[in-house]
């Protein structure tokens, strides 16, 4: 049987709200990861989410700042390039669904959109044996640094393909990950505003996702 409900999540020594979203008879996970300035309540990432659910996916969507964090980083901006930070806590929301009996035993992958795809891939390096795939939406790998040659996980890199600066950058972690391919939607911005663009970002996260997520049948004492 499914749910969906709004959960506190301890991490990294705060508490995070979540949306988590089961389906019945879920056959993967997804944790999201927002990108600079947005929040588990961005549309975009709810929609993708919506698609995720639809094919039999579980899915979190979580504010990896706290509610007064996100105050001062309205003022400031600089807590949401603290990739580090946002990293670690996203490491600990992957640690809380190992004591979760809905969600423990599902494969897990995560979805990072802009800066939140480098706490992604930090996340993936730090759990190589928890995090299964990766998918990043307008995401910046490069800030990721020297540790993307460390991420073992399959990647999907979704870029628009007029967010010219954004593909350089992904151009160049493709060539650094181990296992990645490069999707572009044609015409896109950085917010895949454009008709249709943000389905396309949703039906080849979703089609990643069930590849690389489905049917697999994870032994937990591999790294408990």
């Amino acid at each position: 049987m499914g749910y969906d409900t709004v959960m506190a999540v301890p991490s990294a020594g705060v508490v995070l709200d979540a949306d988590v979203t089961v389906p019945p008879h879920a056959r993967g996970l997804v944790l999201f990861a927002h990108g600079s300035g947005s929040s588990r309540l961005s549309p975009r990432n709810r929609m993708v989410a919506e698609r995720l659910a639809g094919v039999g996916l579980a899915t979190v969507l979580t504010d990896l700042l706290t509610a007064d964090e996100e105050r001062r980083d309205a003022a400031t901006g600089h807590l949401r390039f603290d990739i580090g930070l946002l990293a670690d806590r996203l490491t600990g929301v992957i640690d809380w669904t190992g004591g979760q009996p809905a969600l423990h035993r599902l494969p897990l992958g995560l979805f990072g959109a802009s800066t939140g795809a480098a706490a992604a891939l930090l996340a993936t390096a730090a759990r190589p044996l928890r995090v299964r795939a990766v998918v990043s939406r307008g995401g910046r790998p490069d800030l990721a640094g020297d540790r993307l040659a460390e991420v073992t996980a399959p990647v999907l890199l979704i870029v628009g393909g007029a967010d010219r600066q954004v593909l350089d950058l992904n151009e160049a972690a493709a060539r650094t990950l181990r296992r990645s391919s490069l999707w572009i939607v044609a015409d896109a911005t950085h917010l895949f505003e454009e008709p249709g663009a943000l389905e396309e970002v949703a039906g080849a996260a979703a089609q990643w996702f069930d590849r690389h997520l489905a049917g697999v049948d994870l032994d937990l004492d591999d790294y408990a």
